[in-house]
């Protein structure tokens, strides 16, 4: 029964976001085997992405409502599902595992989990395809971006945070995770920022701590200084925002692996190079997490444009201010979806997935 359950539970999770492939090796059942029991995997195939009561669970598959309601609270604490909050009324909804599942075992981080994660992601899970759509998007370090030119507050880090009304801070799961193999990247953990009902659900479950405004626009600004690529969820109004490393970044690292990063990240900005002014001190090809910068014969600096995620971080530390950060071209422009719905179905479409459950489709 195991297998069965499991292998279920794996093809329903490749159904979302990244999706969650197959493998040789069979590493991402083991990883479900250590996260869900059966009796918890045999619950999330009942459930769907959209917020719901556990009676509406129960009537549609015909479960037992105590049991239902036992074993979604369970389910969340345990960071397997999504648990919203509203008054007296509480419902629950399934999750991808990245972003999700994955971002919510901060507790249950330990060295095996965290082996077991790395090996799958190498194998498998963060292999995007051309005109994928990626779960994060990046926006430029406020201090990079060219005062001249119109920016919108989704592309504004700080403009964003002060649009919140609740701000929790937690820790970046990927160099907690990357700690735990024994990569021991030297950037802060306390970076990731989560709004909203995210960030009751992350405090509520001992993932993360509320912050005042102010305290997260400091946290913003030495993230720049330590050189971390802003990374909101990509939507218009993101449940989060993450400042990444190219080292532990499971974001990150799968777009150094790909041979046109540009045509997986939403991003309406690139580096341009002043050649005279600069000096070839090599700060900007340090700072870039995704290997856009190389230098050519003269030792100038030359910006890949097929690799450069317009995050800006090349331009903030450049002591001759020969990198400056432009708009793309108009026609290139895009706009995030407007919802994490929205989102999901733009990636299920591309990668020719239902967000319907297979249970509720017949399959």
């Amino acid at each position: 029964m195991s297998k069965d359950i499991y292998q279920l539970l794996r093809e329903q999770l490749d159904q979302y976001s990244l999706g969650y492939p197959a493998t040789e090796s069979g590493v991402e059942i083991k990883i479900l085997q250590k996260i869900f029991t059966e009796e918890e995997a045999g619950m999330y195939l009942d459930m769907t992405l959209f917020l719901e009561t556990p009676a509406e669970i129960a009537t549609r598959a015909g479960l037992d409502l105590d049991r239902v309601t036992d074993l979604c609270d369970q389910m969340a604490k345990n960071g397997l599902i999504f648990r919203h909050r509203k008054g007296d009324q509480v419902r629950y909804a399934a999750v991808p595992f990245v972003v999700g599942s994955y971002e919510f075992q901060l507790k249950n981080m330990d060295e095996e989990f965290a082996q077991l994660c790395d090996q799958y992601m190498d194998e498998a899970l963060l292999t995007f395809q051309n005109d994928a759509d990626a779960p994060m998007r990046t926006i430029p370090v406020n201090q990079a971006i060219d005062g001249s030119f119109p920016v919108a507050d989704h592309e504004n880090a700080k403009a964003i945070l002060k649009k919140q009304k609740k701000i929790a801070l937690a820790e970046c799961i990927c160099r907690v995770q990357q700690h735990k193999t024994g990569n021991m990247c030297a950037k802060p953990l306390e970076v990731c920022f989560v709004f909203g009902s995210h960030a009751d659900y992350y405090v509520e479950n001992g993932l993360a701590r509320m912050v005042s405004l102010e305290e997260a626009l400091e946290v913003q600004d030495k993230c720049q200084e330590y050189g971390l690529v802003n990374q909101p969820f990509n939507v218009v109004n993101p449940g989060g925002m993450c400042n990444c490393c190219g080292c532990c970044c499971g974001v990150l690292r799968a777009l150094k692996k790909h041979p046109r990063p540009v045509e997986i990240v939403l991003t309406n900005h690139q580096a341009v190079v002043d050649g005279e002014a600069c000096t070839s001190c090599g700060e900007c090809e340090d700072r870039c997490q995704v290997l856009a910068i190389t230098y050519n014969e003269d030792e100038i600096p030359v910006i890949n444009l097929d690799r450069c995620i317009g995050c800006g971080l090349c331009v903030t530390t450049c002591p001759t201010e020969a990198i400056t950060l432009q708009p793309v071209p108009e026609g290139q422009r895009r706009m995030p979806p407007a919802s994490e719905q929205e989102l999901f179905m733009s990636i299920a479409a591309k990668r020719g997935t239902n967000l319907v459950p297979l249970k509720m489709a017949g399959k």
